[in-house]
């Protein structure tokens, strides 16, 4: 009777309360995207999203190596530890970047960017374990690799006034230069902030840039004053760039935004045309800024301002004393000062 019944009807097997597994919902990409999902929503800027996006390449180029599937399930507190001296001996610097030189992917990442990628790592396994995907946190177990630090060789003005002297300001794309590292120099902001500015980012009246938080690191807008000078050559390259239909100042020859890639390579390109022997990048123009500002009598609590900082010891950390301020306090206060012998005194010219 019962048979009769169900005959030609579908039979059903399995509950329907029961949660199933998706397929791939343990694979790395997987979860990697639903955590990018999830700091979109909180409108964390793209470069964290591109960070979550390298360590999620990098964890399965290494599950790779190791003969493993890219899946969470396979990363205990072994392969953590496996994965970040890979990092350190192993991964090749830049591999894959289509502008980086063969001579500059050398073998092993910097500590820092080690640690880097152990605290980005760390967060999305506090992200997996809260959403289910996992039970642990393998890289808790990992230490953070101790960074030496150097002291870093910020530029002189002469090496300053070097670099943009040799920009030949006929040309279109190097007075454009010009005018961006005479922005860097004095705003002391980062690189992407310089080009991402708008001309309604520039109240020429308050003499004031003004930055939307889209357009910054942490999210932060402020306020950057400028000096007349670099108003001027503002002014001038946004009657320049005329020619073409952007709301951004500083634009490619062809009329797009110059990306931060072209100009590091192009201030590189500057540094050895004016034969300034240090490895010079848009971030030490900013530390170099800091320090110079300090040095000036500028205040610190102004400083944090302009270069929108939160947290004041992150100020402490770009600014540091110089060498030239190092050498005339020395000069002052120098103990073999107070021991030497009174310069009044007749000195004896002559040994025997």
């Amino acid at each position: 009777m019962h048979s009769e019944n169900r005959r030609g009807k579908r039979v059903k097997s399995g509950r329907s309360s029961v949660k199933t597994t998706r397929k791939g919902t343990y694979e790395l990409d997987y979860v990697f995207d639903r955590l990018c999902d999830a700091k979109r929503a909180d409108n964390v800027v793209q470069a964290t999203i591109d960070k979550y996006m390298r360590a999620c390449q990098y964890l399965s180029d290494y599950a790779k190596e190791l003969g493993l599937s890219a899946d969470i399930r396979h990363i205990d507190v072994d392969f953590a530890r496996g994965f970040v001296s890979w990092l350190i001996n192993d991964k090749v610097k830049f591999d894959g970047h289509k502008f980086k030189l063969d001579e500059h992917k050398t073998q092993g990442l910097s500590p820092r960017s080690v640690n880097d990628y152990i605290k980005t790592i760390r967060t999305f396994f506090r992200f997996a374990i809260k959403e289910g995907y996992a039970d642990e946190n393998p890289f808790e177990e990992v230490s953070l690799i101790t960074d030496p630090e150097n002291p870093i060789n910020i530029l002189s003005p002469e090496e300053m006034r070097a670099i943009l002297s040799v920009t030949d300001q006929r040309s279109y794309v190097e007075f454009r230069d010009y005018v961006a590292l005479t922005c860097l120099i004095d705003s002391m902001m980062r690189v992407g902030e310089v080009l991402s500015i708008k001309e309604t980012s520039i109240d020429f009246g308050s003499k004031m840039l003004i930055l939307e938080g889209r357009d910054v690191k942490n999210r932060k807008g402020r306020f950057v004053p400028l000096e007349d000078k670099t108003l001027r050559l503002l002014r001038e390259l946004i009657k320049e760039n005329e020619d073409f239909d952007s709301e951004y100042v500083f634009l490619a020859n062809y009329g797009e935004k110059m990306t931060t890639n072209n100009f590091r390579q192009r201030l590189n390109n500057y540094a050895e045309r004016a034969g300034v022997k240090k490895r010079v990048h848009p971030h030490l123009i900013r530390h170099t800024g800091a320090t110079m500002f300090l040095e000036n009598g500028g205040d610190i609590r102004h400083l944090q301002m302009i270069l929108g900082h939160s947290d004041l010891r992150m100020v402490m950390r770009y600014t540091h004393l110089s060498k030239k301020a190092l050498t005339e306090e020395h000069s002052k206060h120098s103990p073999l000062l107070q021991i030497q012998e009174n310069r009044s005194k007749k000195r004896k010219t002559r040994r025997k």
